[in-house]
């Protein structure tokens, strides 16, 4: 032995609690525990709430409010959007809980930050499942605090959007939009998701950007295909093309819609 004393062996990293041991934790032998840590953080909280289903709501971050022109007007229906859907959803029950077809967003600015701020101007909770990017994404200031989350992993982030998904509403927006839309499209093409309506906003924006026509006319996606979502100018008309492709809402505080989410 070296001595009586064993402050060695206790400042050993070895030594520590490995429930506090932030090396371990973040170690790659852990990664899988992390994963799971992740989805449980976000899930407790969204029982605890008694959130049973969400509206998704995607879209560019780069897209402030009072910008002018065709982006203001996107900014301004995800905002109008995510106040109608909050009101005649089943966010604003009287009864509180459970809570169908929350509004939840990315938690960043721009259009996330729009629909988020429609909820909350009515009254109702709101979701931000925000990532940990290079440069850090800070979250809107119209997420419900303790609905705001925060992910390393993109891929646990894009199960807890999709997990409680009632519909799908895509505003104009670049890759990470892209790339959410197409996650959804690609779980509903295989049924590995249930038939949950998809409604893009602007139609000439998105034919504009993508030929989905040219999928279908080279045989890379099947004609029905094309039918898994819609396209919609307003926000009243997404509401109608969301209703119209099986979405049910619950009876909200100001008596609009009828029947029960899934």
């Amino acid at each position: 032995m070296s001595g009586s004393g064993n402050s060695p062996q206790t400042d050993s990293p070895s030594y520590r609690l490995a429930a506090l041991d932030a090396d371990f934790l973040l170690g790659d032998s852990m990664r899988g525990v992390r994963f799971q840590l992740e989805y449980a953080k976000a899930e407790e909280a969204l029982r605890t709430r008694g959130i049973r289903s969400t509206i998704v709501v995607f879209g560019s971050a780069r897209i402030a409010k009072g910008a002018e022109g065709r982006k203001g007007y996107w900014y301004e229906q995800a905002r109008a959007f995510g106040r109608l859907a909050s009101q005649r959803g089943g966010a604003l029950l009287a009864d509180a809980s459970p809570l169908d077809n929350v509004i939840a967003t990315g938690g960043g600015p721009g259009i996330m930050e729009a629909a988020n701020r429609g909820a909350m101007e009515s009254g109702a909770p709101s979701i931000g499942f925000n990532i940990t990017l290079p440069q850090e994404q800070q979250p809107n200031g119209w997420t419900t605090p303790d609905l705001t989350f925060r992910f390393h992993y993109f891929a646990m982030r894009k199960m807890h959007l999709a997990m409680r998904a009632n519909a799908l509403v895509v505003f104009p927006g670049g890759f990470g939009t892209f790339d959410e839309l197409f996650e959804i499209l690609t779980l509903r093409q295989t049924q590995k998701s249930p038939p949950i309506p998809v409604v893009l906003f602007d139609r000439a924006f998105w034919t504009g950007v993508i030929n989905f026509q040219a999928l279908a006319d080279q045989g890379l996606v099947a004609a029905e295909d094309l039918a898994l979502f819609q396209f919609a100018e307003t926000a009243e008309e997404i509401w109608g093309r969301l209703l119209a492709g099986g979405l049910r809402p619950r009876q909200s505080i100001e008596g609009s819609g009828s029947g029960k989410a899934t």
